[in-house]
């Protein structure tokens, strides 16, 4: 053991991605669960925090694990060490409207098809 991963002691946790805020920054999902402190019962929690992703390669719902940092800005504290698992078939692409209605049967192409064949 180096000297320094004995003088580590920076928090880590394992969460996943909800949302790309901008270049190289992306925020993280940590769930928790708590007991109710009258009635006993499990509770799930969640904590949001802002994670400075250096490569950006983390995508929306990929597992990743971060630690603690110094401040990188106003809000991000955290970096992203590694991913653990990759988001499985999340390709999330914009809709233009002219796919749309390229996809949708209407009216107006219903008429044009008919008379087209015609």
């Amino acid at each position: 053991m180096s000297t320094h991963e004995r003088h580590n002691r920076r928090k880590t946790l394992i969460g996943f991605v909800s949302s790309k805020m901008g270049d190289k920054s992306v925020k993280v999902t940590v769930p928790y669960k708590t007991p109710h402190p009258l009635y006993h019962k499990v509770i799930n929690r969640k904590t949001v925090l802002h994670v400075h992703d250096e490569k950006n390669e983390a995508k929306i719902g990929d597992k990743i694990e971060v630690t603690e940092t110094r401040p990188l800005s106003r809000l991000k504290r955290w970096r992203v060490i590694r991913i653990v698992e990759a988001a499985v078939g999340l390709d999330i692409v914009a809709v233009s409207e002219k796919d749309v209605a390229e996809a949708v049967p209407t009216k107006t192409t219903k008429a044009n098809a008919t008379a087209a064949k015609a």
